[in-house]
C-alpha cells in the first residue's frame, strides 16, 4: 500500500576540512538525497473502520505498485547542539481483486451482502517528517554521541475505487476518499565512529508513540559513510521503520525494512 523510506546520511563529524569562509566554525549543515529498497510487512485499512487488510511485498512488489516517491533528509548541528530531520512523500496504487467476503459497508456503496465479489483500486499517498533536535554528550576525537528528542507527523490519504457483484445487488460501484494523521512524540540518539579520513560508521535509533499518536514508532538506522570530496560523500546501510497506529476506525500497522543508500551535500 505503501512504500516509505528513512535516510542513510554521511555525518557532518566526518569531515577534518575547513569551513567555507561565510560559515562560522562551528555550524555543519548536510542534506541527502537517498533511496530505500524496501519491502512493506503490516496491516492496514484503507478508509474508517474498513476491514483490515494483511500487506506482505517485497521491495519488487512495491516498485510495481509505486507512482512517484520522494525522499529528504537534512542536518545541522551548531557547537553541541544538533538538528535532525527526515521527509519522504510516496504516492502507490494498489489493485486487488476479492471475493467472496463477508459483509460489509463501504462508504458511496450499498451494504454489499455475504459472498459479493469486489474489485477495488486503492492509491495511497503517504507523507511523514521526523523532526529532532537534541545535543552532543560526547565529542571526542573520532566518535560522537548525541541525544535527540522531537515528533514523528504522519500523513496518510486514500482514494478507493470499488467495482462489486451480486445476484442480490447487480453490478455497483463507487468511489472515496478519506485522509487521517498523527503526530508521535519520539526520542533516539545518534552515534558516530570515525574509522579512516574518509571512511565512518553510523547509527541512528528512536523510539515514540507510547499512546498519544501511535501505540509505539521505532526506526534504527545504520550506514557505512565514503568522503569523496569536502562537499560530497556517499553512504550505504539498513534501514528499518515501524509503526503501529489504531484509532477512531483506522489502522496503520506497518513495518518497512531494506537497504538504503544515500548522496550527501555538506554547505
Amino acid at each position: 500500500m505503501a512504500f516509505s523510506a528513512t535516510a542513510a546520511t554521511a555525518a557532518d563529524d566526518v569531515v577534518a576540512t575547513p569551513a567555507p569562509v561565510d560559515v562560522a566554525p562551528d555550524w555543519a549543515f548536510q542534506a541527502t538525497g537517498y533511496l530505500w529498497a524496501t519491502g512493506l510487512n503490516g496491516n492496514v485499512s484503507p478508509f474508517q473502520r474498513a476491514p483490515t487488510l494483511h500487506v506482505e511485498k517485497s521491495f519488487s512488489d512495491v516498485m510495481d505498485d509505486l507512482n512517484f516517491g520522494g525522499f529528504l533528509n537534512i542536518w545541522g548541528r551548531y557547537d553541541r547542539f544538533v538538528l535532525s530531520g527526515d521527509l519522504m512523500y510516496v504516492d502507490t496504487t494498489d489493485s486487488k481483486a476479492a471475493g467472496p467476503l463477508p459483509a460489509l459497508q463501504i462508504p458511496g456503496l450499498p451494504t454489499l451482502p455475504a459472498g459479493a465479489a469486489i474489485d477495488a483500486t486503492v492509491d495511497t499517498q503517504e507523507f511523514m517528517a521526523t523532526l529532532q533536535a537534541g545535543y552532543r554528550l560526547i565529542d571526542a576525537d573520532g566518535f560522537s554521541l548525541d541525544a535527540l528528542a522531537g515528533g514523528r507527523f504522519w500523513r496518510i490519504s486514500n482514494d478507493v475505487a470499488v467495482a462489486a457483484s451480486h445476484p442480490l445487488i447487480g453490478s455497483v460501484s463507487a468511489s472515496h476518499r478519506e485522509s487521517f494523521g498523527w503526530v508521535d512524540p519520539v526520542i533516539g540518539a545518534r552515534a558516530f565512529f570515525s574509522l579512516t579520513d574518509k571512511l565512518s560508521v553510523q547509527g541512528q535509533v528512536d523510539i515514540g508513540g507510547f499512546g498519544a499518536g501511535s501505540d509505539l514508532t521505532w526506526s534504527a538506522l545504520a550506514t557505512v559513510n565514503y568522503i569523496f570530496t569536502d562537499t560530497l560523500s556517499v553512504s550505504a546501510g539498513y534501514k528499518v521503520l515501524d509503526v503501529d497506529y489504531s484509532r477512531d476506525g483506522y489502522v496503520f500497522d506497518s513495518r518497512l525494512s531494506g537497504p538504503v543508500v544515500g548522496l550527501t551535500y555538506r554547505f
